[in-house]
């Protein structure tokens, strides 16, 4: 009776198990579903060479019941080969079904992607947005045509000047695509805006938008990209003198000349202009002004915008290098004279006397002078 009732409880735990596997609770949303799809990713182009999927049990053919396509239409396939629709079908979604013996029914969905490449891309400025003024705002807009699918699409914006690419951080702005990617799988138009605050630091740079249709690591490598015409940014600006070259207080030599240079940076390029009151000072080149007596110039540089105004002061410094060169060789020769004097007063103090061997009388010693082997009995006569 005892072993009747274990296997009583045996059968009702696998009878469990069948239900919860064909009911499709928990434990059957463990079991990987038995079907292989190959490929299991496509990724066509638009009117390109078409391509096959094959829906196939993974183990034997003898616990299938069938096996079946249904797309998004709810157009059920039967035969196990489905053939996409380049030309209009851009969102079939493409799942293969099938139905096995002690599992039930399962589906795999085919990864599919229908795409086509952007047709044009361009730049140019919002209407009603086309202030150049400084402290204004600009929108840019980047105009992307014709692709699909628009979700798949990666915008950057690229700032220039010259040659040298420029990190958007330096120009003010971030570097965010501000696009609007509509939710259809079919080909669209993107755009994509940017909104600058104008300063004159943007001026001269070329702006221009990327657009690059990244389909994954099954999409064609490289990813299919564009890049825009370049957009000149051309801001106005107010004119400002360069105070570095142009100080306010210039020293001028007495007898000499001195140039003031006055250069402003500005958009119009300002015009440059002198007032003075000086009838020596003469106009140079390149806006500078030839000056040589002490007295006070203004500098005036102006355009459309504004003006800016610089006020200088000339003063004179005496020329002390002759006074000096000639206190120097002064007192070169001074030195010299004491010196020649001091030298010719030592020189008489120590001067040796000279002595004269000619004539040499020979000299007796008296008994009190001892001898020695080196005496030399030679007399000298003294020079007088």
């Amino acid at each position: 009776m005892e072993d009747f009732s274990c296997l009583r409880l045996l059968l009702g735990l696998l009878i469990l198990e069948l239900l919860s596997l064909s009911n499709g609770t928990n434990s059957s949303a463990k079991l990987e579903c038995p079907i292989e799809i190959e490929p299991d990713t496509m990724v066509l182009k638009y009117q390109s060479r078409g391509w096959s999927a094959v829906c196939k049990p993974q183990t034997s053919e003898s616990n299938v019941k069938e096996i079946f396509w249904k797309t998004r239409e709810d157009r059920r396939i039967s035969n196990r080969t489905w053939n996409p629709d380049i030309h209009e079908n851009w969102d079939p979604s493409p799942v293969c079904h099938g139905e096995f013996l002690g599992i039930g029914r399962c589906n795999k969905t085919l990864h599919y992607i229908l795409y086509k490449p952007q047709e044009t891309v361009s730049i140019d400025t919002v209407s009603n947005s086309e202030s150049t003024v400084e402290g204004g705002e600009m929108k840019l807009q980047c105009s992307i045509i014709n692709v699909a699918p628009a979700e798949h699409l990666r915008v950057r914006w690229m700032w220039q000047r010259g040659n040298k690419t420029i990190e958007p951080g330096l120009v003010g702005v971030n570097n965010e695509s501000g696009c609007s990617f509509p939710p259809r799988r079919s080909p669209v138009n993107v755009v994509c805006t940017k909104i600058i605050t104008l300063n004159r630091t943007h001026d001269g740079i070329q702006v221009r938008c990327e657009a690059e249709l990244n389909l994954g690591p099954k999409g064609p490598q490289p990813p299919p990209s564009m890049t825009s015409n370049s957009f000149n940014l051309s801001i106005q600006y107010e004119p400002r003198i360069n105070t570095t070259k142009l100080p306010e207080l210039v020293p001028v030599i007495r007898g000499y000349t001195e140039e003031l240079f006055c250069e402003a940076d500005g958009n119009p390029p300002p015009r440059i202009q002198w007032h003075y009151s000086s009838g020596t000072a003469s106009l140079g080149s390149n806006g500078t002004l030839v000056v040589k007596e002490e007295g006070i110039y203004n500098c005036t540089a102006e355009n459309d915008l504004n003006t800016d105004k610089r006020v200088v002061r000339v003063i004179l410094k005496e020329d002390y290098l002759p006074l000096i060169a000639g206190f120097v060789a002064l007192t070169v020769v001074i030195i010299s004279i004491i010196f020649v004097f001091i030298y010719s007063i030592y020189y008489k103090n120590t001067k040796m006397r000279r002595y004269s061997l000619k004539n040499p009388k020979l000299s007796s010693h008296n008994s009190n002078v001892a001898h020695n082997g080196w005496d030399i009995q030679l007399p000298v006569t003294k020079l007088s």
